[in-house]
């Protein structure tokens, strides 16, 4: 099990924070498309670290196209020495095509097309032969000697990881990706019944063995020394969960635990603004599926028990607070050894 965490300032302090986090024993460090570019802080991170791993969880894909994503991808793998993980995404329809102005098709079948891109792009930077793609969306037909970065040390190309949140995207994780980003509204019954059969489909479809894909995971914590600050985290879960929980799209999600009622609820609340509001309606023993509570010390064990044999690498959706270093060291320590203990 890795314990991972994520860089969220964007570039200044990207190289301090990079340095800090492997200081304290974590293993990969990601950086999200949010408010910043998320592939240029990792280039300072690169710089400022040895050890721990890199990656982008997530770069939104449809924003860009593949030739420039393998570019950036490929410099951060060399310049990381293979620490590079490229964690690639959708987004929904209104983003790509209101925010960044670039096309939108179905989902699917565009993000199919986009990996497979990508891996004749590196096939051809790692190669030397010749590119000749012609997919649906995406054509790359040329690449001349000039252009071509050249090829990386065995071992050393970047890894791609898929974002997912339905089956059918799941499904393509587990045929063309080496991981998969579960989306943070998800649960154990989720991932028993619908991502991890659907990846299982996947490798199974892109044959020669392929196994299914390493698996990230999001946790959310209300983690606190007493009970009212324990309450204070988890009101700041219950407004994400909710605000989640109100979109059509994951559904599926709450059916699986027999409260597919709260998203109908919901969704004319967040149409009318009532965020807050919205929150009361996440009722403890909803927020039990999608949360864990309890001290920093108290929390490895909980997460070991729901984690292992589900997910390879966990991060904190909300950072953690400002404890002393030592105890955030010993957290991430003891976590990955109760993980590696209820494995055995």
């Amino acid at each position: 099990m890795k314990i991972d965490t994520f860089l969220a300032e964007g570039l200044p302090g990207a190289g301090d924070r990079a340095r800090s986090v492997e200081a304290l024993g974590y293993d990969t460090l990601w950086s999200g498309e949010v408010a910043h570019d998320p592939l240029l802080p990792l280039a300072q991170a690169c710089a400022s670290t040895s050890r721990i791993g890199l990656g982008t969880a997530i770069t939104l894909a449809l924003a860009r196209n593949p030739m420039s994503t393998a570019y950036q991808s490929w410099d951060l793998a060399a310049a990381s020495e293979g620490r590079f993980v490229l964690g690639i995404g959708a987004q929904v329809k209104a983003h790509i095509t209101r925010r960044f102005s670039m096309p939108w098709d179905k989902p699917i079948p565009q993000v199919k097309d986009y990996l497979r891109a990508l891996r004749a792009i590196y096939h051809s930077f790692q190669t030397g032969e010749q590119l000749h793609y012609e997919g649906t969306h995406y054509q790359h037909t040329l690449l001349t000697p000039l252009f071509n970065p050249g090829p990386l040390p065995e071992g050393h190309q970047p890894q791609l990881a898929l974002a997912a949140v339905g089956e059918a995207m799941a499904r393509l994780a587990g045929e063309l990706c080496d991981g998969v980003l579960f989306h943070p509204f998800t649960h154990t019954a989720y991932i028993d019944q619908v991502s991890m059969p659907a990846l299982a489909e996947g490798a199974a479809r892109a044959g020669d063995g392929k196994q299914i894909p390493w698996r990230f995971a999001y946790l959310f914590l209300a983690v606190g020394d007493t009970e009212e600050e324990q309450q204070k985290s988890a009101a700041r879960i219950r407004k994400q969960v909710a605000f989640y929980a109100s979109t059509p799209a994951y559904t599926e999600v709450l059916r699986l635990i027999g409260r597919e009622d709260l998203q109908e609820a919901l969704l004319p609340m967040s149409k009318a603004g009532q965020w807050d509001e919205m929150s009361e309606l996440v009722t403890d023993d909803i927020l039990e599926y999608f949360a864990l509570r309890g001290t920093l010390e108290e929390l490895p064990k909980l997460i070991a028990e729901r984690y292992v044999g589900r997910a390879d690498h966990l991060a904190s959706y909300y950072p953690l607070p400002e404890y002393e270093p030592e105890r955030i060291a010993d957290f991430v320590a003891a976590t990955r050894d109760n993980c590696g203990e209820k494995a055995s």
